[in-house]
């Protein structure tokens, strides 16, 4: 739950979700060395100090390449690749929700927008496009949950007397949410597909490092007054990356 570094680009071809695994580059303030991090579905992460040439991130991955590729294989063996689907239907667990998608292509269309309803969330436009629709489905995923994640956060503000200064939703692939020193929540448009107990425990767990900025006995204290489930919750939140769906690209 730590605050997500911003990213850089390294392979292009492969920073839009789709039917391959890719690669993506976390720059990190925090980061003395170059890592490497595999991810169960296949994805591969590189985290880098700030201001690491591209070019020596290139020969850092290819010198691990053969890691890299045990790696995989290894994640591969225990949770099979799933094919690369479109989505005719979305479960957003955290709202006891489930959404029909409707495709309508439009001759002579560069882009895809979305449109919705209750039950419903219509793609328009070059929907042949599987990235295009992708980046469609995020933006809808984006405005859903700030819509109703933002009155639940602002409810937890008051019950922890811990105030906040703004909501940020994003596709963090590194934490399901965070808190800067400035005030700001930002949350993991993610949570959509986690149980409501999960997503009510992160709110509270941002929200208490309003006061205080750290993970001390402290901190875990204020946690428990609200959430006495914590550790249950928390360990469950670990291992809850094979609930989102694999055509998103996040993990």
């Amino acid at each position: 739950m730590r605050s997500a570094a911003p990213q850089l680009s390294l392979f292009p071809e492969y920073d839009e979700a789709g039917p391959e695994p890719g690669f993506d580059v976390r720059e990190s303030a925090r980061a003395r060395r170059l890592s490497i991090k595999v991810f169960p579905r296949g994805r591969v992460e590189v985290v880098v100090p700030k201001r690491t040439r591209p070019r020596d991130v290139e020969i850092f991955v290819n010198e691990n390449s053969e890691w890299i590729k045990r790696a995989r294989e290894s994640f591969a063996s225990r949770h099979p690749p799933e094919p690369f689907k479109l989505p005719d239907s979305i479960a957003l667990r955290a709202l006891h929700r489930t959404i029909t998608v409707r495709y309508e292509p439009k001759e002579g269309s560069k882009s895809v927008r979305f449109r919705s309803g209750d039950q419903q969330v219509v793609l328009s436009g070059q929907t042949g496009n599987d990235k295009l629709c992708i980046r469609a489905l995020k933006r809808w995923l984006t405005n859903t949950a700030r819509q109703e994640f933002e009155p639940r956060l602002r409810a937890l503000s008051e019950l922890t007397g811990t105030p906040f200064s703004k909501l940020q939703v994003r596709a963090q692939r590194t934490c399901w949410g965070s808190r800067s020193s400035s005030g700001t929540v930002s949350l993991n448009l993610c949570l959509l597909f986690l149980e409501p107990e999960l997503v009510r425990y992160l709110m509270i767990h941002e929200l208490c490092h309003g006061r205080h900025m750290n993970h001390s006995k402290s901190f875990w204290r204020t946690v428990r007054k609200f959430e006495p489930e914590y550790k249950k919750l928390d360990r469950e939140l670990t291992e809850c990356w094979n609930r989102v769906p694999s055509w998103l690209g996040i993990y």
